[in-house]
């Protein structure tokens, strides 16, 4: 690709980008990435630019995945949408259903003549993100899996091994029953994003199905089935060790208290995003933090957890140098040096073997034990049509259910089954809601 050599480059070349701005096509990027983060891609942004004259990217900080998502689609509708937006996995189901608003990134590549070549992506990632036929609708940026996050201190002082993380849920249960009695810490694990973690993932790494038509895959008249035997044992599991004090709720959507609760040594486990890695190094002060699989039931064997995150999706209504501008930046954005940049950075995967090939050849994973736990557990078996990811219409709303369902279990209004019966019920109601509105 022409841009590896442009990665190099960026650097030297950063302090001319200002002097060519003006003569350059001008592609906006709406994006929904704040902090440390939203840097690190302003920086990714300002070597593209720095590294060529011909385009200048603008990045945009709207807010929140879902607010960024709903100011794309207000912006479309009043013919003010920019050439480039970052939309979070659940929507992806949304903006296939937006016929003629979307421009599909592999015609898009395709009809620029940019050099781009979908083999090299990672399969687990991209197909998320391809239609029935294999063709990448969108470029893939932040992708990431839920990963498991231990406290080695706090297991070195129950008599634990600090370097033997539980792998079935049944250790995990033993475990912290006796980092509980050791009081070594006062509950055994949290959790983020219990709608991604504990039901999405957790049917996927059970080859589970979450819904009819290979997850929503095969066509919009699919149906929800996660009150499954297996999902309900789970559930079950979750509100007797809530009970018990083993598992401790982080609360609803990403989970905003359970990263304390690791962080200050109250729970000795934690499972969230792997992109959290670096947020959790950077908070984890006095003790080390170990990396493992997420734990599965000893009867059955693991396969494959799913990516959350957000890929980049391009809007029609802009001209062909503006297209042009857009297939040039991402190539550059592919490119193995910048995403594997990217990757170690952040925590999130690698889209491309060739960066994580990349990372292996310079010692990156071996300098940072646990940092490549994501890509192997993603990488463990080829996904099956359960374990490839979902594609529901309507699922920002339906996470919202799942919240208030696995919520109304921990009060007991409800059991397992019930509140996953109704959440079955509920989603499957928008699930039509959606059909009827795009068919």
């Amino acid at each position: 690709m022409k841009s590896l050599n442009r990665v190099g480059l960026a650097a030297l070349s950063l302090a001319l980008s200002t002097s060519v701005a003006f003569a350059a096509t001008e592609v906006t990027w709406w994006h929904a990435m704040g902090g440390e983060l939203g840097e690190k891609l302003e920086e990714i942004v300002a070597g593209y630019n720095a590294s060529q004259s011909d385009y200048v990217v603008t990045p945009v900080y709207k807010g929140s995945y879902a607010e960024t998502m709903t100011a794309a689609i207000a912006a479309f509708r009043a013919g003010e949408q920019p050439e480039i937006v970052q939309v979070f996995e659940v929507g992806t189901g949304t903006m296939m259903a937006a016929k003629g608003a979307v421009y599909p990134v592999y015609q898009l590549m395709a009809d620029m003549g940019a050099d781009f070549d979908p083999s090299g992506f990672l399969p687990t990632v991209v197909g998320y993100y391809t239609d029935t036929e294999g063709n990448m609708l969108s470029m893939p940026f932040n992708s990431s899996t839920p990963i498991m996050y231990y406290n080695k201190d706090v297991f070195a002082a129950a008599g634990l091994d600090p370097e033997q993380p539980p792998k079935t849920w049944e250790e995990l249960e033993a475990f912290s029953h006796k980092i509980m009695e050791s009081g070594a810490a006062d509950c055994g694990f949290t959790s983020g994003w219990i709608s991604w973690a504990q039901l999405e993932n957790f049917s996927a790494w059970h080859n589970q199905p979450i819904g009819t038509l290979e997850n929503g895959f095969g066509g919009l008249d699919t149906e929800f089935v996660v009150n499954g035997p297996l999902q309900v044992k789970h559930w079950d599991n979750l509100k007797t060790w809530q009970d018990e004090g083993v598992f401790s709720y982080g609360g609803p959507g990403g989970g905003a208290d359970a990263p304390a609760k690791f962080y200050t040594g109250e729970c000795a486990i934690y499972m969230n995003s792997s992109a959290s890695r670096a947020g959790v190094l950077a908070n984890a002060e006095g003790f080390e933090v170990g990396f493992g699989m997420l734990p599965h039931y000893e009867e059955v064997e693991p396969q494959n957890s799913i990516i959350g995150g957000a890929t980049l999706w391009v809007l029609q209504g802009a001209d062909e140098a503006q297209y042009k501008g857009v297939a040039d930046f991402f190539s550059y954005l592919s490119s193995p040096e910048v995403q594997a940049d990217w990757h170690q950075f952040s925590g999130y995967l690698p889209i491309t073997q060739a960066a994580y090939e990349l990372g292996q050849s310079r010692g990156y994973y071996e300098a940072n034990p646990g940092s490549d736990v994501a890509i192997k557990q993603m990488t463990l078996n080829a996904p099956t049509e359960n374990s490839k990811g979902l594609r529901f219409g309507n699922y920002v709303q339906v996470r919202d259910v799942i919240d208030q369902e696995f919520q109304a279990l921990l009060t007991g209004d409800k059991t397992a089954q019930q509140a996953l019966d109704d959440l079955v019920t509920r989603g499957n109601q928008m699930l039509r809601d959606f059909q009827a509105a795009n068919q």
